[in-house]
């Protein structure tokens, strides 16, 4: 082990000021186990301290605030557990109260009466009187006052932390002696010279330093663009590695044929005219199948944008190859779905298509696993059954994964095992719309194609915002429509945390719908997720036969329901879901010749996002404009789809915000491995052993292998 990496590799309980009970709370709390990981934890934001307020300026909305004063006054007040410090600090305009819950004793003893101090905090109102709870104090003139960064840098922090002296002023303290010790030489360099002056970037250790504390703004840009490209660059690195190293090892069957079935199909059999979008894909598809490496390809495509159609024809190529195809859902509805409409697809070409579920068992299951093994079932469609070891293919060729967010890695690595000597080709599709710099960082290792094209003849659906004072009107509304014979979606939110309540809301609901839509004139459907599943496909088929013309659900139906009838979608409660969730359930409807619309009911009181969000739907159908809405309100951790599977873990990069950060490192990334794909080369050593040494760092995102 080497000098540089003794320093930063060492235990974090060796830093002078932490010891073994702080190490133990830094390494449960943030996940610092080395001085380098401390180093790693950079600030969310910084206070100018060379700037002061005034006492009489200060109002509730003032945020931080730095103010240079004389303590006149200190005392207990409370009793108990409601014990508090309380100060009183004068500037030459006025007086505000400091107050302390924590440490009083050393408090009362250190802190001196008369004496002139600086000090910082938050202002908070408490009875329409201002105070600073906890505030920093610093003597003036003091050796430390004196050596206070200017740019004083704001760590996010935690109670624990807080109560065992790891506040932000200690954390402060602890880096700074870190950069006491810490040469520019000990702090590795991870990106060639070529690329330090072609972006300008500060050298690794200047970059650290000035993170955290900075002279000016513009050190800390700088700072920042460089650790941002370090970040982003790196993670494009390792996606592309993947990739490359995937296509050139891992073969694939050759599907050189497209014969009969497929012939037949397109050119006598399908019920519209592709768009332009959906041919683009499926010859970017066609083109995968035939050379002989395994495909692993994304189709992202809006609601509604022909995904199943695409898999379809792709399948017929496999079966036209002499391969059979299989394709998994994430729920039993959304499979039923996909099986009843490609079984009516398939019907006349001699093609046999089988479900496949949990709930499928006994002689049935038997007879099907049977024919799937000896290759008379030409297509399987299931959920994640499919990947059971008792599920044996005769010769599995292309598998498609739809809604693929919802399964995990290892899951779909089942799929591999279902076919020799090669693995499957593999299509993934998604109808959530996923913003550009997501899908590179979600999905930088597979080959993305975008269906971004509606069908013709598809209208807009028109999408409106009422809140509760309305609600006459859209039940006015709900009954024209239904005299013209169309359908409504009725659908309430179900949150795990409050399923409880939600179910309440949605029996309510489903109580005052019944006395504005009475039986016998009127007939009501209700699904929800606590319904067993046979009650819950019983009602949803008497909605699809038009038995029924209202459906409240909660959102089980975001996929899998297809109801060309169905006109009206009325969402409550809106403002408690996600942009892409809304723009999900939107989806349900507009899927006839008939002008739809989408009714956004919400309490009058709204917050920012929640209004937001509200608009953003009024105002747009395009679910990829959506998804980068959803992404600079919610931020990549919570779009849905990625926050389960554990990804998007950056330390500083923002993907809503630095597009164009990731764009230039996933360029210069595929540049370096165009012509130095082993980085053999001088220049690219240092990239060579930064990838080495963080190895326990990457994750394969996304990966199917």
């Amino acid at each position: 082990m080497n000098q540089t990496q003794s320093i930063l590799d060492t235990p974090i309980e060796y830093l002078k000021g932490v010891g073994p009970q702080r190490a133990e709370l830094l390494k449960t709390e943030l996940s610092v186990f080395t001085i380098g990981d401390l180093l790693m934890q950079y600030p969310y934001r910084y206070i100018d301290k060379t700037s002061f307020h005034r006492i009489a300026e200060l109002n509730g909305d003032s945020g931080y605030v730095q103010l240079r004063g004389v303590l006149r006054l200190l005392a207990t007040a409370g009793e108990g557990r409601k014990k508090r410090l309380v100060g009183k600090f004068r500037d030459d305009s006025g007086v505000i109260e400091l107050v302390w819950f924590t440490g009083i004793h050393w408090l009362e003893k250190n802190l001196i009466i008369g004496t002139e101090y600086v000090i910082f905090g938050k202002i908070t109102a408490f009875n329409k009187n201002l105070n600073i709870a906890h505030p920093e104090m610093e003597v003036v003139g003091s050796e430390t006052a004196q050596t206070a960064p200017t740019m004083a840098p704001m760590y996010s922090s935690t109670d624990k932390l807080n109560t065992k002296g790891l506040d932000v002023k200690a954390r402060r303290r602890l880096v700074q002696t870190i950069f006491e010790k810490l040469l520019p030489n000990e702090v590795p360099e991870n990106l060639p010279d070529y690329l330090l002056q072609k972006f300008r970037f500060p050298s690794r250790y200047d970059a650290l330093r000035q993170i955290h504390f900075p002279k000016d703004e513009q050190e800390l840009e700088a700072a920042r663009n460089r650790l941002k490209f370090e970040e982003l660059f790196f993670l494009q690195l390792r996606l592309l590695q993947i990739k490359r190293r995937r296509h050139d090892t891992v073969k694939g069957f050759v599907f050189e044929t497209i014969g009969d079935y497929f012939n037949e199909f397109f050119n006598e059999k399908l019920p519209f005219e592709l768009t332009n979008a959906q041919k683009r894909v499926v010859k970017e598809i066609r083109q995968d199948l035939r050379v002989g490496k395994q495909m692993n390809r994304l189709v992202q495509g809006d609601v509604g944008s022909g995904k199943t159609m695409v898999a379809l024809l792709c399948m017929l190529i496999a079966l036209d190859n002499g391969f059979q195809a299989c394709m998994m859902a994430p729920t039993e509805i959304l499979a039923q779905q996909h099986y009843i409409s490609i079984n009516e697809y398939a019907k006349d070409l001699g093609i046999q298509v089988a479900f496949l579920s949990g709930t499928i068992k006994g002689k049935k299951r038997e007879q099907l696993l049977k024919l799937l093994k000896e290759g008379d079932i030409h297509i399987l469609i299931g959920t994640h059954a499919l990947i059971e070891d008792w599920v044996e293919f005769k010769n599995l060729g292309l598998a498609v994964i739809d809604e693929q967010h919802r399964f995990g890695v290892a899951q779909r690595a089942q799929l591999w095992k279902k076919s020799n000597p090669y693995p499957p080709h593999v299509l993934v599709m998604t109808a959530t719309p996923i913003p550009r710099t997501l899908a590179m960082t979600l999905y930088g290792d597979l080959d993305i194609s975008v269906i971004d094209e509606l069908p013709p003849g598809r209208k807009p659906i028109t999408t409106v915002h009422k809140t509760e004072h309305q609600r006459d009107h859209v039940i006015h509304f709900m009954k024209d429509e239904i005299a013209k014979g169309r359908q409504v979606y009725v659908v309430y939110p179900l949150i795990e945390e409050s399923e409880k309540l939600d179910l309440l809301a949605l029996e309510a609901g489903y109580e005052a719908l019944r006395r504005d839509f009475a039986p016998p004139e009127y007939q009501i459907s209700v699904v929800h997720g606590k319904m067993k599943p046979k009650d819950k496909d019983f009602e949803m088929q008497r909605f699809v036969k038009g038995e029924t013309q209202i459906m409240v659900a909660t959102t089980v139906i975001e996929v899998g329901v297809n109801v060309p009838n169905a006109s009206v979608m009325v969402i409550e409660h809106t403002e408690r879901f996600g942009l892409s969730q809304l723009h999900q359930l939107r989806g349900r409807v507009g899927r006839g010749a008939e002008q739809s619309f989408c009714v956004l009911m919400s309490s009058y009181q709204l917050s920012a996002d929640g209004r937001e969000r509200i608009q953003t739907m009024v105002r747009t159908n395009n679910g990829f404009e959506i998804a980068e809405a959803d992404l600079k309100l919610r931020g990549p951790g919570n779009i849905e789809g990625t926050q389960q599977s554990g990804i998007i873990n950056l330390r500083l990069a923002d993907l809503a915000k630095d597009g164009r950060i990731l764009q230039a490192a996933r360029e210069v990334a595929t540049r370096i491995l165009d012509d130095d794909p082993t980085l053999q080369r001088p220049e690219h050593l240092p990239l060579k052993r930064h990838l080495e040494e963080n190895k326990k760092e990457a994750k394969v995102w996304s990966r199917i292998s």
